[in-house]
């Protein structure tokens, strides 16, 4: 499959939205409405004693708080690590001296290319929050059952933190 045509129809600071035919595997065209993202990095702080850290977070687009781990958007010129480290900080107030990557997801194929790059934090040293202007961020300690069973329930709906609490559970489960 190959872009044969895009056309631009919005330009944020967060996204760009473009209008797209493709051809597709079997030679006909198709049109997308394709929301292009930077990607973001997520991660799920473990502290000293094992407990998790997440977040639950005014989210406006839900019109509603969400149980989530940290998370934020890619840079111009951006590591996800770099990413990460720096959004830990801002909302939790901590830097990792350790990251272990979990890999990736995509948040929506459908209509979107991001592509969140999830991590284990660990080694956290406490620093101070910097939280933006636009967030209302409330830090959750928790054991991993305790988190398990919030996913299990339905309190914790986010998708990556979903994905990264069961790729964490597995890892754990197999050492």
């Amino acid at each position: 499959m190959s872009k044969t045509t895009e056309e631009a129809i919005y330009r944020g600071k967060i996204l760009d939205l473009t209008r797209e035919t493709h051809s597709m595997p079997d030679g006909r065209e198709a049109h997308f409405e394709i929301i292009h993202h930077p990607g973001g990095a997520a991660a799920l702080p473990i502290l000293q004693n094992g407990q998790l850290l997440l977040i639950r977070q005014f989210r406006p687009a839900i019109e509603d708080y969400i149980y989530e781990i940290p998370a934020g958007r890619l840079e111009v010129g951006e590591t996800a690590a770099n990413c990460i480290e720096r959004e830990l900080e801002e909302e939790v107030g901590y830097h990792p001296n350790q990251l272990e990557s979990l890999g990736y997801v995509y948040s929506s194929v459908g209509f979107c290319n991001e592509r969140i790059h999830l991590f284990i934090a660990t080694e956290l040293k406490q620093t101070a929050t910097a939280h933006e202007a636009d967030e209302f961020i409330e830090p959750i300690v928790v054991t991993l059952d305790t988190a398990l069973e919030m996913v299990s329930t339905g309190t914790i709906t986010d998708a990556k933190t979903q994905i990264v609490l069961l790729r964490y559970a597995l890892l754990s489960k197999n050492k």
